[in-house]
């Protein structure tokens, strides 16, 4: 359960039609303290395209009368895009492949940000959650490759910083969190992971658990599904 946030706490999951959205999700709905999640994906009612920030305007003012949220978990991204997984080498980059991956992984979640962020409650602890990758740590990467999804990811979480920066000044008790979920069994994942891989609800469940018990500082913060700080 959600025990810092308020009695009838409401949430939204953003990406709740992926492994990660869905298992929040239902971690979410069990919470008897939560009085009401809203699901946002493709096929949601409003729905959201992140890569429209048209959509994304439009999806934040058809929720609005379903606010004010106190929570809000981001689980969009991709790995694998239009086929092609992420580049190992130097010589396979692509302008076009590195666009794709800075537009889906880090614009826009940083337009969703925009445009949710007046979604947020005011004068009480709030949450703001966002799926991010260990290999977005730039200090943290000692093996390299993974070009596009790397630089995406370490984008994704300036966007996270700077924003953290500027709405914590009107509110205080803001938490904004740049989350690594662990190596994940889901579709994302599949072609790059073993069978030891955590299943979505176990990493659902520990990263609600960290966000829990985060306390706000004016400054985003990179963690893991084990309430690890990540070197950004």
């Amino acid at each position: 359960m959600m025990t810092s946030l308020p009695e009838g706490y409401r949430a939204l999951v953003v990406g709740a039609c992926g492994a990660m959205g869905g298992a929040l999700l239902q971690q979410l709905q069990a919470d008897p303290r939560c009085a009401a999640v809203v699901a946002v994906s493709r096929q949601s009612t409003p729905g959201l395209e992140l890569l429209s920030e048209p959509s994304i305007q439009a999806c934040a003012q058809a929720l609005a009368e379903q606010g004010p949220f106190h929570l809000v978990l981001d689980a969009t991204g991709g790995l694998t895009l239009n086929g092609r997984g992420p580049e190992k080498r130097l010589d396979e980059l692509e302008a076009s492949h590195l666009l794709a991956a800075l537009h889906l992984n880090a614009v826009g979640p940083a337009l969703l940000l925009k445009h949710f962020a007046p979604l947020l409650v005011s004068g009480q602890r709030v949450i703001w959650g966002k799926l991010s990758a260990r290999v977005g740590s730039i200090e943290d990467n000692r093996k390299g490759g993974w070009y596009g999804y790397r630089a995406a990811k370490a984008a994704l979480n300036m966007l996270l910083q700077t924003a953290a920066i500027e709405l914590s000044r009107r509110r205080p008790l803001l938490l904004v969190a740049a989350l690594q979920p662990g190596t994940v069994q889901s579709a994302l994942s599949q072609p790059f992971v073993g069978q030891d891989a955590l299943h979505p609800k176990e990493s659902a469940q520990r990263l609600l658990a960290t966000l829990n018990g985060l306390q706000p500082t004016g400054r985003a913060q990179f963690v893991d599904h084990q309430g690890q700080n990540i070197p950004w």
